[in-house]
């Protein structure tokens, strides 16, 4: 290799290490944050999370960028790999990482760190009218897609089907990732579709929209669930938010919350920044998505699972919120 190709790959491998941690003195911190698809809901709160440190990094010095992922499980490996700064994942994925289990069987990600939770996701089941589909008992011989593998909602759609006593072989099973499934339904190619999600969202808006009536499913008869998953509680989706869906009352369904997390290889003082900015602009970052409406800092620091990080930390020591 020749010594300026040698000279030039240094400066970019050191450039690329210090791009985290290198506030003050005129300096900015850049940071990522890791969503999800575009027409879900992590991506535009991932989203108004960065325009808020954007708007507010005058003497904060951090600057964020936010990227569009494949969710949950994909944001932790990355944050924990340092791919990203920080990401939205569901506070299952969190507690199944931190824990060793699923995807990371007898692998706990030892430096993945909680920040705070964010807003409530609902596992949804979305059926035309024309499939017959009211209830779980009526998959037989359906076909349903239960999420790309991987995914949060597969996991979420294999945990239900199985307290439902619900074989896979019992229907025919797709694996499409989410984005997909409205198109699908609506052209009739699939007969439902599970999606966890924060309400509203654009996938299940889109879903709602085209020429073939659409409605919820409830699920129900969860407490076992609810009671070995503690991540887990009764929800109820919100039909106002559909209003071309054929479902004319609230949905009961389960759910849990969205969490933001990181890497304990990030420095405190660029996640107490990032955490202060959230916490201090509360009122404006709730007006930015209807699902962070009912945001409560009490609240925010439910349904954590991963150790929080010592930046979060010292700004929750500093207001009251933990002792």
């Amino acid at each position: 290799m020749r010594p300026y190709y040698c000279v030039l790959s240094l400066i970019i491998a050191i450039f690329a290490t210090t791009m985290i941690g290198c506030g003050g003195n005129g300096s900015k911190t850049f940071v990522s944050i890791g969503t999800g698809s575009m027409t879900g809901v992590y991506y535009p709160v991932g989203s108004a999370i960065m325009k808020l440190v954007n708007k507010n990094r005058k003497g904060v010095d951090v600057k964020a960028k936010v990227e569009s992922t494949g969710g949950s499980v994909y944001n932790i490996n990355a944050v924990v790999n340092g791919d990203l700064t920080f990401g939205v994942a569901q506070a299952d994925r969190q507690f199944q990482a931190t824990k060793g289990l699923q995807e990371w069987k007898n692998k706990p990600q030892e430096k993945l760190r909680a920040i705070c939770s964010l807003h409530p996701e609902i596992i949804t089941l979305v059926a035309t009218d024309a499939s017959g589909i009211k209830a779980l008992a009526d998959f037989k011989g359906k076909k349903i897609n239960i999420g790309n593998a991987g995914s949060g909602n597969r996991g979420n759609a294999e945990q239900v089907l199985k307290v439902a006593g619900i074989s896979l072989d019992s229907f025919i099973a797709e694996s499409l990732n989410a984005g997909e499934c409205p198109k699908m339904l609506q052209d009739g190619r699939i007969d439902a579709f599970f999606y966890t999600v924060g309400h509203p969202a654009g996938t299940i808006k889109e879903a709602t929209a085209g020429k073939r009536k659409i409605h919820f499913v409830p699920i129900t008869g969860m407490e076992k669930l609810i009671e070995e998953c503690p991540y887990y509680a009764v929800a109820q989706i919100p039909v106002k938010n559909y209003p071309m869906s054929s479902s004319k009352e609230d949905v009961p369904s389960i759910g849990m919350m969205t969490t933001f997390v990181t890497s304990s290889d990030i420095p405190e003082d660029v996640v107490y920044k990032v955490t202060k900015t959230i916490f201090t602009n509360l009122d404006e970052l709730k007006k930015m998505h209807p699902a962070l409406e009912s945001l409560n800092p009490e609240g925010m620091l439910k349904g954590l699972s991963a150790p929080i990080h010592p930046g979060a930390e010292k700004y929750y020591k500093e207001v009251g919120l933990l002792k």
